[in-house]
């Protein structure tokens, strides 16, 4: 009986979308094998080869005479591409203020194409491709119900005893930042107190609960309520696998504070806010108090990781202000004992920034992530796919205090798949709920507003 309706499941997951487009069937299906590649060790490779042949038929569609419609933010987008080439550029003062070679500028530039060239690309191909967002929230639904059906199995390997490592995938001949990235695991003991950890598709375990949490909250967006609470269970179980302490704070603030900021011009909305502002005013010792201590429990529940991150910041920041301020030192290098030999300009996206690309690289991705992130702040309010989109900026913007952005790139890519098309206006995708002031303003501001809400549903949406 199960097994029937997981078939019937399976097979119906795209009805009701209609007729898919190609772009949406290869975006689709790139995120729903995810872990049919993490098998072959194929993940790490295919957002780097989807992404730059994507860009190669949008460019042949431009020369054909398509247009884009939606040019009311392109200057964002252009933002991004710029400052991607100036991280670029970054890569290559750093290699030679420090007589890196040649060969080794070739080699980080390619990885530069993998990975921050990689963000603001998927980005442009949110803003330009016909993709509806919903399609993206099933997929990661699916991609839930795989690590339900994989948990199982994971867990027995633990208890019986099996290898911790199958195989390292022989495509690792193509190359990336480590044999981690091509390697398949079943579980793994953490070194600090012996605990199992599971790192599903991901090349270490906290990283499970970065990728989960993105597809956390697409699931939080979807629809159908069956598909809701497989992925909703799925990638939360994901993240509670992989003991990451930054997941599971993620998880129980992200949804929470994207529903709270994306209706803050509904009256209600507004009045709570300054009822909320009052409170945390008058018990801002106790509550700051309280904030403190969990902040600590947190960090001590793993205290040597801590340490080891504490070490990997001081080490990063002191070497960033004496040694390279503009342009940084071009790649990350090997730690010493202190921390463990973890590369020094790892475990923290913005020390890394500072360490490998130097003050000049660190703004080159803050300047364009903050606005990007105020700008689907201001279009959530009447937008939804834009609050999907602040949802995906709020979860990068938290593990980039406990990861490298770019070095996960092959993985996070729907993220930012999903703020490039929350940028873009979409008139049809306007939340038309009564009490939402600033929708009602952005219809009104259509020619044919009549039309526009005998199209759409007056219910409030997510």
């Amino acid at each position: 009986m199960f097994v029937t309706s997981l078939i019937t499941l399976l097979n119906q997951r795209w009805r009701g979308f209609g007729s898919l487009s190609t772009d949406e069937v290869l975006i689709t299906r790139c995120i729903t094998y995810t872990f049919a590649f993490y098998l072959i060790g194929a993940l790490y490779l295919v957002a780097p080869v989807i992404a730059w042949s994507l860009l190669v038929v949008i460019a042949g569609r431009w020369v054909a005479g398509e247009k884009v419609s939606h040019k009311n933010t392109k200057w964002l987008i252009l933002m991004w591409c710029l400052c991607a080439l100036l991280l670029e550029v970054c890569l290559i003062l750093g290699h030679i203020d420090f007589n890196l070679g040649f060969g080794k500028i070739i080699k980080s530039t390619i990885g530069w194409a993998k990975g921050w060239a990689l963000l603001s690309l998927f980005l442009v191909l949110g803003y330009m491709l016909r993709i509806r967002y919903q399609l993206i929230c099933r997929a990661a639904c699916i991609v839930g119900l795989c690590a339900i059906l994989a948990t199982p199995v994971l867990i027995f390997s633990y208890l019986l005893g099996l290898p911790e490592t199958l195989y390292v995938s022989p495509l690792k001949v193509f190359g990336g930042a480590g044999p981690e990235f091509f390697t398949v695991r079943l579980y793994e003991i953490d070194p600090f107190n012996g605990q199992p950890r599971w790192r599903f598709f991901a090349p270490w375990a906290p990283a499970v609960g970065f990728v989960a949490n993105i597809y956390f909250m697409c699931a939080w967006f979807e629809k159908n309520i069956k598909w809701k609470c497989i992925g909703l269970f799925g990638n939360a179980l994901m993240i509670f696998l992989a003991a990451s302490r930054m997941g599971i704070l993620v998880l129980l603030l992200a949804p929470l504070t994207v529903w709270f900021l994306s209706r803050m011009t509904r009256p209600w909305v507004m009045l709570c806010s300054a009822c909320l502002l009052l409170t945390i005013a008058l018990f801002f010792e106790p509550l700051f108090e309280l904030v403190t201590t969990t902040m600590d429990n947190i960090k001590g529940a793993r205290a040597d990781s801590t340490r080891v991150r504490t070490s990997l910041a001081n080490i990063a920041l002191y070497r960033w202000q004496t040694e390279a301020f503009w342009f940084g030192h071009g790649v990350v290098e090997t730690g010493t004992h202190l921390v463990e030999f973890m590369p020094i300009g790892s475990h923290h996206n913005w020390y890394g920034l500072l360490f490998v690309k130097g003050f000049v690289g660190f703004l080159s991705f803050l300047i364009p992530f903050s606005l990007t992130t105020l700008i689907l702040f201001i279009k959530a309010q009447y937008q939804v796919s834009s609050r999907l989109g602040l949802g995906m900026c709020l979860i990068l913007g938290f593990f980039s205090l406990s990861e490298n952005i770019e070095a996960l790139a092959y993985m996070t890519w729907p993220a930012w798949l999903i703020i490039g098309l929350g940028i873009r206006e979409a008139i049809d995708d306007v939340d038309t709920y009564r009490e939402n002031l600033l929708s009602q303003f952005r219809l009104l501001s259509e020619p044919d507003s009549s039309s526009i809400y005998s199209r759409l549903s007056p219910k409030a949406r997510l």
